[in-house]
């Protein structure tokens, strides 16, 4: 399928071939006609996917029609749950729209009112914000959903968890019942299952398989480390790598992704930090660095995992492995996007990141190729295992073939883990 069998305005389509798109991808495929058709949706897709389009291109296109609405009432909200989504979701409004005369504003925490109630003061086509400042402009009257023909749900899995769930039915019930809704998430849990049978009415459900978006042009390595100290030396071995040319490295918490970034600017590197205690100034700084090249090393915490949308990344470094399996993904889709190649390298020593592997691989259906440096060759290896767990027993039985005392320890997800000590080898010459 092609752009033009979409049917968009020729504004749109207009955009589309300066951006240089030339397929639209499947989510985009199956989205796009449900909702011109206007059905309500329910798209469960992973960060790059090119879900943004996916409703941004339709929502542009219903606003193509032009009308003149009263001030601060948009025709079309879309929420989503951070400022970085926020900022990538403008961005896009603004590219596809670039020949569409649609005004539009973005609400955010954490920023000045001023531009805000300016904005919100005129007629208004489009407004995309996070859930707690659109609260807070519901309550004082400058926001004004009365017109809106499209409620846009962005992240909606992510909303929940961040606890929003008060904010966006609050939103939901400032709507008229009358208008078309979309929820997009990564994944479809009971939460979200419960919050779309409550805005959505006979929804077209789109469905985008994960597993099967990480692989293709994206290249998956694990290293093996003793420790924290074996780890950095990892870290500082593949930052002076010249084919690292942009990466994102991702921390566990903050204070380790400050520590991580002077570290490597200690080493000479070009290196910030990306994290949620950083005010919004600092952030979009660290951001707009990496996009612009002044920066080449961002170490993050997952604030950065869904949302972050910078061309030209060549790694994704797990110094921290994630705690669920779904972030790993959200996380390395940060490279091998449109089209091009990129690199994942996670770091793994003993200890929790060991039942995080597990639970990564199983989710992945693989297990993630390893790889060692020469000179930083683990003393320990791991082996992990990943089996069913055995059938249960009729009760009173006894297995003698396996004596208690002699049964191996399993992790809570059910992988044998063996760590056997073995001697370094010297460091190889060049």
């Amino acid at each position: 399928m092609s752009f033009d069998a979409l049917n968009l305005s020729p504004a749109l389509h207009k955009a589309i071939i300066a951006c240089g798109y030339q397929q639209p991808t499947p989510v985009q495929a199956q989205a796009v006609p449900a909702v011109l058709a206007g059905h309500d949706v329910l798209a469960s897709a992973q960060t790059g996917t090119g879900k943004t389009a996916a409703f941004m291109l339709p929502a542009l296109h219903l606003l193509s029609n032009f009308k003149n609405g009263p001030k601060g009432a948009p025709r079309v909200l879309v929420v989503t749950p951070t400022r970085e989504l926020a900022a990538q979701i403008t961005d896009a409004a603004r590219t596809y729209g670039k020949f569409l005369r649609v005004r539009s504003t973005v609400i955010l925490g954490g920023c000045s009112y001023v531009p805000q109630f300016r904005d919100l003061s005129r007629p208004i086509d489009l407004v995309i914000g996070t859930p707690g400042r659109l609260i807070d402009h519901l309550q004082r009257g400058s926001l004004d959903l009365s017109c809106l023909e499209m409620l846009i749900l962005d992240e909606a899995d992510r909303m929940l968890d961040m606890g929003f769930k008060q904010d966006m039915e609050a939103i939901i019930a400032a709507a008229p019942s009358q208008r078309q809704s979309l929820m997009f998430t990564a994944t479809l849990d009971a939460s979200s299952e419960a919050l779309a049978r409550k805005i959505l009415k006979n929804p077209v459900q789109i469905k985008i398989n994960a597993r099967t978006l990480t692989h293709d042009s994206i290249g998956q390595k694990l290293h093996i480390a003793d420790n924290l100290n074996h780890k950095v030396r990892i870290l500082q071995h593949l930052a002076n790598q010249e084919s690292v040319s942009r990466a994102i490295i991702f921390s566990a918490t903050k204070r380790g992704a400050d520590r991580l970034a002077q570290e490597l600017v200690s080493e000479g590197h070009r290196a910030e930090a990306l994290h949620g205690d950083m005010n919004q100034a600092a952030r979009n700084k660290a951001v707009r660095n990496l996009r612009q090249g002044r920066t080449r090393l961002l170490v993050a915490t997952d604030v950065a995992a869904r949302g972050l949308d910078v061309h030209g990344i060549s790694h994704v470094i797990n110094f921290d492995l994630p705690q669920v399996s779904e972030d790993y993904v959200h996380r390395i889709g940060r490279t091998g996007r449109a089209g091009a190649s990129g690199t994942a390298i996670s770091l793994v020593s003993e200890g929790p990141d060991v039942a995080r592997l597990i639970q990564i691989q199983r989710y992945l259906g693989k297990e993630l190729p390893r790889e060692e440096i020469p000179g930083l060759e683990p003393t320990r290896v791991l082996r992990l295992q990943v089996k069913p767990k055995p059938a249960k027993r009729p009760h009173g039985s006894v297995d003698k073939s396996r004596p208690w005392k002699n049964k191996p320890k399993h992790s809570r997800q059910g992988g044998e883990v063996e760590v056997v000590q073995r001697k370094r080898r010297s460091a190889r010459k060049p």
